[in-house]
């Protein structure tokens, strides 16, 4: 798997997270995904850049676009250095939420991906990794 490009948004504020949603459009328009696909993975990154402004605490998505041959896709990968997810199982479930979201968050993103890593460690932060493949 070769990449092709790379960007880095950092998320700081609000405007960060919309920043990061434009970004992310711009690339899968870029990639040629169809608009479904497009919506389905700045829906996921939407959710994901919250998440790190939120309850990371601001962080960082680095932005690839992966080239396999035959097949491209753009992988995200959200990081921040906050207090981490305690219970990533209880997190990931649907309706699960910290008091301020419906619950469709995480879970929500893997759904709308192809691949979805998560690591978290309590007082060092959390990464998430997201990869949508053209369709």
């Amino acid at each position: 798997m070769s990449v092709v490009k790379r960007h880095k948004v950092p998320i700081r504020s609000e405007s960060d997270v919309v920043r990061a949603r434009q970004t992310v459009r711009a690339f899968a328009q870029e990639v040629g995904f169809t608009l479904v696909d497009t919506t389905k993975l700045v829906t996921a990154a939407s959710e994901l850049a919250r998440n790190t402004y939120d309850h990371g605490g601001g962080g960082d998505m680095e932005l690839e676009v992966h080239d396999e041959g035959d097949r491209r896709g753009l992988r995200l990968v959200f990081i921040d250095e906050g207090p981490g997810i305690g219970d990533i199982d209880l997190a990931m479930r649907d309706g699960f939420t910290t008091g301020k979201g419906m619950g469709m968050g995480l879970g929500g993103s893997r759904r709308l991906v192809n691949e979805f890593e998560i690591e978290s460690q309590p007082q060092k932060g959390t990464r998430v990794v997201i990869t949508r493949w053209r369709s």
